[in-house]
């Protein structure tokens, strides 16, 4: 789904835009696109980093650790 916005844009940015590609709408989403990446993928890192330095949740991942090697065959 897409939906027509009207935005402005410096002069320097449009040149460099027209420049850079001959359908700016695909040009600006792609770049748009790029940057929701770049942020969810560092939000998801940031969120890693949060798990890797929480105490409580190290101390669940142990306990799971020790039940998932606690010696039951999973093939009976």
């Amino acid at each position: 789904m897409s939906a027509k916005v009207s935005i402005t844009l410096d002069e320097e940015v449009l040149e460099f835009v027209d420049r850079s590609s001959k359908n700016r709408s695909q040009f600006i989403n792609e770049i748009l696109s790029k940057a929701k990446k770049s942020q969810l993928l560092k939000e998801l890192e940031d969120a890693y980093t949060e798990l890797a330095t929480d105490p409580k949740y190290q101390a669940e991942i142990k306990l799971w650790d020790i039940t998932a090697g606690d010696g039951i065959d999973a093939d009976g």
